[in-house]
């Protein structure tokens, strides 16, 4: 048996890893961290049991913030297994990865695994053979200032997390959560929402001429009007987010002024008035970090953050890149010398300049001390290689980063750009001035290998040549056509997943490698939702961030985030201590702590107002309020309510929407009264359908209306009472099973008609069987062996083609919570804002991708009464425990 045991935390990396070192090594994976905070009560040991810290919280914040670490059920059986291999090893080296987190995963290992032999950590970028053997012959201590920066984030986390989410149950909604960077994140989504809310179009007009040198047919140009007589017309860029004008030296032309203007100009003379040329020279990017490689991904190739960093993580793994979790733009020397030597090699020596290029990094909070995202080793494999090796996602994503790693070290762009003026006097003795740019591309350099993407569209042509003719001041031209042409202008636009990562990044807030996970955990928790690529916040988040805002707002505040992750960053190179840090931020210093705070505000705290946005009046001045209520949003004018449709973004709730919604016929209305108790059948449109209710809610009750869904069957205009009062009826008892006395039920539920004895069922093929179905009939379905729900399988909906990863082709169908895509064996549900008419193959694809590198569901965890006793162990840094159970 090997005597050198290594620990990695994934399984594909510790493949890579054994197949490099050999048989003198043993490599196996830790899946992951073997230790955690408790994720609920459940799980925390008996002998804590009764201490109202690790229930509440699972940190004492009274004794120096000792967190109380679990092994969580599902790792244990991997923790005894590494045990087992760990005694017969002579050396144990933990290879983790070189952040924060993987020091932390190695700290973890070592403490809950308690070697008796020497222990080394052994650290590298790349997974190649050189950079494997360079790591196993120079190891190095264990890192506790990296351990207790992840350590003192992991506790901020949770003490933020724990204490802000039950506010936001009580206040808002139940289940919903609060996190430090999360928070932050759907405050900005929800703060361009705002500001599109406030956004008031102003409209504007120009004329758009094309011209010619006269007596050439050619050399036809585009200008546009920019000036009249000596005053510049107005452009988008002069007026506010309210539509109002900032300023007082332009002239803004309306529909009727611009097509005068321009029947006015025909026939007239026009000039060339000015020629300004000047050169120009763009540098090539730096090498990517690991937020403008989710940047680029997600503009080039229409991934999500964590589509890309699940691709990169796989390309690290296999050996094809340097690790994806940095902010370092710098190059190793030999990484340097590969790309010049590649493209001089592909491109010419023109290509490459003479001196290597450095780059630094500027943004706020740059750290790690990796090299900058690149090809792995020391000859970087050609993308075509790669591609014969790794799935289609992977493929495309190295050959991005390739790309981008040679035109790093490539020369300039250099072209040249020109600006023209043309004047000419109209038929009502004004001057008008055009003006047209040019821009020619005379040597592409570094652009001959990678352009890079833009979130403006706008700005995505700035690489393409617009050519003018030769042209000379005085020199007189041809008019082809002149048009006036009107303009409106625009709201901000929404964040994208791509800009989103930029914008937090720019701002120092969270980390980029926190990034994929932040926005995925924003959708998921119903924060935010996707139009297009564009994130839209849900009223959901609306009240969550006026919440947060108005009694926390120090919590929520970008620039104190900030301070946290610089906190951070000088707690992990020994500036700062973690104890006093998390002391001030919990009881405060001087300000209140958030313990303190929670406290305070909670009484203070208006649900209603929070869970309130006004939409504006309506023309008998009465408010119109979109408010977010237990079973969806809603609109509220008086006593009238309407629910608010599902993909409907809030900024495109006027007033005018929001009457035109309340106006929409409703199929509510009285059946008549229950025969027995007299209380009135109502007929009712939920957001789940149209259902049958018996009786009122009465004010200060807590007991529920009896409902009923209606039948697939069935119409609401059509139903009677006595239709509802048949579905009021259900459940219905079928009879007693005579084999063992259990009561046998008919009832419909989200999949369907079914029978129930106790914890078993059977579908039931039609839901008008529930009032027909006999005892003998349900004890016959009882007595078969259960299977799947046997219809017949529906057309789809639309086929897309196959599936890049799988190459299984995707359709889309309709189910019974709405349409999804699948490729046969994975589906993935259209999320809110989808349409199955505009769904592309590329997004299904990304939808599948990410349905299955999240696994299958997990299976609820059975009771069990057995006992355990746990062993505890107690360091200096925290309290350890296993969890019970196996």
């Amino acid at each position: 048996m090997p005597k050198n045991l290594v620990i990695v935390e994934s399984p594909a990396k510790a493949k890579t890893i054994s197949k490099i070192l050999g048989k003198d090594f043993l490599v196996e994976s830790s899946i992951g961290h073997v230790r955690d905070l408790p994720e609920n009560a459940s799980e925390i040991p008996a002998a804590y049991k009764n201490e109202s810290w690790a229930r509440r919280l699972g940190v004492d914040v009274e004794n120096d913030f000792k967190p109380l670490y679990v092994v969580p059920r599902k790792k244990k059986q991997q923790v005894t297994k590494l045990k087992q291999l760990l005694k017969g090893a002579d050396n144990l080296f933990l290879a983790t990865d070189e952040d924060r987190e993987g020091e932390s995963i190695a700290w973890h290992l070592l403490e809950v695994l308690s070697p008796r032999v020497p222990v080394k950590r052994m650290v590298f970028h790349e997974i190649t053979p050189q950079a494997i053997q360079e790591a196993v012959e120079n190891p190095r201590d264990l890192d506790r200032r990296l351990v207790d920066a992840q350590e003192g984030r992991r506790i901020l986390d949770r003490l933020f997390g724990f204490e802000v989410s039950p506010v936001l149950w009580k206040k808002v909604m139940p289940g919903l959560s609060a996190g430090r960077v999360q928070s932050v994140a759907t405050r900005m989504i929800v703060e361009r929402e705002e500001a599109r809310m406030r956004f008031r179009p102003a409209s504007y007009w120009d004329v758009e001429g094309y011209f010619a040198p006269a007596g050439s047919s050619d050399d036809m140009f585009a200008a546009i009007l920019v000036a009249l007589d000596g005053t510049r017309v107005a452009t988008g860029k002069d007026f506010d987010a309210h539509g109002q004008l900032v300023r007082a030296d332009v002239t803004v032309l309306d529909q009727s002024q611009a097509t005068s203007l321009a029947r006015g100009l025909e026939g007239s003379s026009f000039s060339v008035t000015s020629v300004e040329q000047k050169p120009f020279k763009r540098s090539p990017y730096a090498p990517f970090i690991t937020s403008t490689l989710q940047q680029e991904a997600g503009r080039k190739l229409n991934f999500t953050a964590s589509r890309t960093m699940r691709a990169a993580q796989a390309l690290y793994e296999n050996g094809f890149i340097t690790y994806m979790r940095t902010d370092s733009v710098t190059l190793s020397a030999g990484a340097v010398a590969m790309a010049r030597d590649l493209a001089k090699s592909l491109y010419g020596p023109d290509y490459v300049p003479p001196e290597p290029r450095r780059y630094t990094k500027k943004s706020k909070n740059a750290q790690e001390a990796h090299e900058a995202i690149r090809p792995a080793g020391e000859t970087f494999r050609m993308p075509d290689e790669v591609a014969r090796q790794v799935s289609s996602d992977e493929a495309r994503l190295y050959e991005l980063i390739w790309k981008r790693t040679v035109a790093s070290q490539m020369s300039d762009a250099r072209g040249q750009s020109a600006q023209v003026r043309l004047a000419a006097a109209a038929a009502d003795g004004r001057r008008a001035e055009f003006g047209a740019s040019g821009k020619v591309i005379t040597f592409p350099g570094f652009l001959k290998a990678y352009v890079e993407g833009s979130d403006d569209p706008d700005a995505a042509l700035e690489d393409r040549d617009v050519r003018l003719p030769a042209l000379e001041v005085g020199q007189d031209l041809r008019v082809a056509d002149l048009q006036p042409r009107g303009h409106e202008t625009k709201p901000p636009a929404r964040f994208t997943e791509a800009s989103l990562v930029k914008q937090l990044e720019e701002m120092g807030v969270g980390r980029p490698s926190t990034y994929a996970s932040i926005i995925q955990t924003i959708q998921n928790r119903g924060y935010v939702w996707k139009k297009g690529s564009a994130l839209v916040p849900s009223l959901t988040a609306f009240s969550v961030v006026r919440l947060l805002k108005a009694h926390f707002s120090r919590f929520v505040d970008y620039d104190f985030t900030a301070a946290m992750e610089q906190d951070l960053d000088e707690i992990a190179a020994g500036e700062e201590e973690a104890l006093p840090w998390l002391r001030r931020f919990y009881f405060g210093n001087g300000h209140a702590g958030l313990h303190a705070m929670v406290s305070q505000r909670l009484d203070e705290i208006d649900a209603r107002e929070v869970n309130s946005v006004s939409i504006g009046r309506d023309a008998a001045g009465i408010e119109i309020v979109a408010r977010a209520g237990r079973y969806g949003p809603y609109i509220q004018r008086g006593e009238d309510t309407v629910s608010i449709p599902e993909d409907l973004p809030l900024d495109e709730l006027t007033v005018e929407k929001a009457e035109e919604l309340l106006a929409a016929p409703s199929n509510d209305r009285v059946l008549g009264e229950h025969p027995e108790s007299g209380e009135p059948i109502l007929l009712k449109v939920g957001r789940f359908g149209p259902y049958v209710q018996q009786g009122d809610l009465e004010e200060g009750s807590k007991v529920k209306p009896r409902t009923s869904s209606l039948f697939s069957t069935m119409e609401p205009a059509t139903v009677t009472l006595e239709d509802a009062l048949r579905l009021l009826s259900l459940p219905r008892v079928v009879g007693v099973d005579p084999a063992d006395g259990e009561e046998i039920e008919a009832l419909n539920g989200r999949y369907g008609p079914y029978l129930k004895k106790g914890k078993d069922s059977r579908s039931l093929e039609r839901e008008e069987q529930l009032f027909t179905v006999t005892l003998d009939e349900a004890l016959a379905l009882f007595a078969q062996p259960k299977k799947g729900r046997g219809r017949t399988a529906a057309a789809p909906l639309k086929e897309l083609g196959p599936d890049p990863a799988t190459g299984a082709d995707i359709v889309i169908k309709s189910g019974r919570f709405g349409p999804y895509v699948t490729d046969g064996t994975t589906n993935a549900s259209l999320r809110k804002g989808q349409d199955p008419e505009t769904m592309s193959l590329e997004l299904a694809a990304e939808m599948l991708a990410e349905k299955r590198a999240a696994g299958p569901a997990k299976p609820r965890a059975k009771k069990t009464t057995r006992k355990k006793t746990t062993r505890k162990k107690t360091t200096a840094k925290s309290t350890a425990v296993e969890k019970p159970g196996g």
